[in-house]
């Protein structure tokens, strides 16, 4: 098989490396393409696409293959697949990067962190930019620096006619605008170009564990802790067993618990008092506070979440931290039956609420909590174990409804969330996307994806 003008590695099913190339982070995704097009560059992608167009294939697009739907690959399609594209320039001077769409957090940390510099990314380090920065972009940077979207200055795109485009606030504002949460709707971002912001390279940082019994009181002390915290604090809970980390003690290994994960984008110092009163509450387990480098500590979770399990996510946003909120969280949340399975809460406000909700297609600027429920499993307890722990995930959201703020993130919709990309949007930004996905992709060519169709 021959693509014009490809100068990239074409993977078919005869092929030796095609069952490692066509495997997703969730290896509950068992899909199989007919070609895997691993482009070497921004013409190897234009060049994918118009052959995909010419011989009408099922597109999927690969960025970092992380989302947990599986959408980077298909069945009986081409795979446009970007994950050799893993490139960062960094521009100290300028306090700006370029990065590829196949690159994942960590290859952008280790590059702009040689700087003293960052801009925010997920909080585990092998997501890949271009999915996580095109629904809007979560980490510990976004109370002081803004979502990842908030930070994106220019994105060169290849649209549904393998057109090269370079979208910014000058050209293109509306595909500019509607890349910044609209997700994959729109054409395949091949590079990214953002905003970096002094960040460390030490930084006050780490997770503090107490016993699953704890949870409750550390829940209603978090949520007053929080109400006047610093926006250089970034905090996410986490809620389900201690992770077997070599930095954890064995004897807690695996010991239902809540953990207050933080990293504090300022001086150590500044970071050590805006964390001593969480340090003192309670009788944490253990508590790994403590200055490190930043890029050190986007990564330290990595190895929770790893490559090939089977995962199934629910999520919502939340009105807030009240006390029955609370108690349904600390009800359901241990109920799993996988010690791999946890859910996390984010806690956004900051820089993240003063920007303007139409500024951007992400439209929940006013959320202050969101929460992802993750049932985990390994590959060889499929079976009960996957209808066992989807249940658990699904339980915990309904339970949940009455605290719901009706809208969600859109990178934590799995594949039966379809009928919920409305709701990651509401109804005024959802038909505006549109509109601009009928002028730069009428006929939905890119549809594999939490889709928005051409209005």
């Amino acid at each position: 098989m021959k693509i014009d003008g490809f100068r990239g590695q074409l993977i078919t099913a005869d092929h030796a490396e095609y069952d490692t190339a066509r495997t997703v982070w969730n290896g509950a995704v068992d899909r199989r393409p007919r070609l895997i097009a691993r482009c070497g560059g921004t013409a190897d992608v234009a060049a994918a696409v118009r052959f995909a167009r010419c011989h009408d294939l099922e597109i999927a697009v690969r960025g970092g293959g992380h989302n947990v739907a599986g959408t980077a690959v298909c069945d009986d399609g081409i795979v446009i697949d970007l994950s050799a594209m893993r490139a960062v320039w960094a521009d100290p001077a300028g306090r700006t990067a370029r990065v590829q769409g196949g690159a994942l957090w960590g290859d952008v940390d280790h590059e702009t962190q040689a700087h003293g510099l960052a801009t925010t990314g997920g909080i585990v380090g092998h997501t890949g930019v271009a999915g996580l920065t095109l629904g809007g972009g979560i980490g510990f940077l976004m109370r002081k620096h803004g979502l990842t979207i908030d930070n994106l200055l220019a994105a060169e795109v290849v649209t549904a006619e393998g057109e090269i485009l370079r979208a910014s606030a000058d050209e293109h504002p509306d595909l500019f605008w509607a890349l910044r949460g609209g997700g994959g709707n729109f054409g395949v971002v091949a590079s990214f170009r953002f905003a970096l912001h002094p960040v460390g390279p030490t930084v006050m940082a780490g997770p503090l564990f107490w016993a699953a019994g704890d949870t409750v009181d550390v829940l209603r002390f978090y949520r007053d802790f929080i109400s006047e915290a610093p926006d250089e604090l970034g905090t996410v809970i986490r809620l389900g067993t201690v992770p077997p980390l070599p930095v954890i003690p064995e004897d807690l290994h695996w010991r239902p618990a809540i953990a207050v994960a933080c990293c504090y984008a300022g001086a150590v110092e500044d970071g050590e008092r805006a964390v001593r009163a969480l340090r003192r509450f309670g009788s944490p387990l253990v508590d790994l506070l403590a200055p490190m480098p930043y890029a050190v500590f986007q990564g330290g979770f990595d190895d929770t979440v790893l490559h090939g399990w089977h995962y199934y996510w629910k999520a919502t946003d939340l009105t807030g931290l009240s006390d029955d909120a609370i108690a349904v969280i600390a009800d359901h949340a241990y109920a799993a039956t996988s010690a791999r399975s946890y859910s996390a809460m984010f806690h956004l406000g900051g820089a993240v609420a003063r920007i303007p909700r139409d500024a951007t297609a992400y439209a929940a600027r006013d959320v202050a909590h969101n929460i992802i429920i993750d049932a985990v499993w390994l590959p060889d307890e499929s079976g009960d174990h996957a209808a066992t722990e989807s249940a658990w995930a699904r339980g915990f959201l309904k339970a949940l409804q009455p605290h719901r703020a009706g809208s969600v993130y859109v990178n934590l919709l799995d594949s039966d969330d379809t009928a919920r990309v409305r709701e990651a949007y509401g109804d005024h930004t959802y038909q505006r996307l549109a509109e601009i996905k009928a002028k730069y992709d009428p006929d939905n060519t890119f549809h594999h994806n939490k889709n928005i169709r051409p209005s």
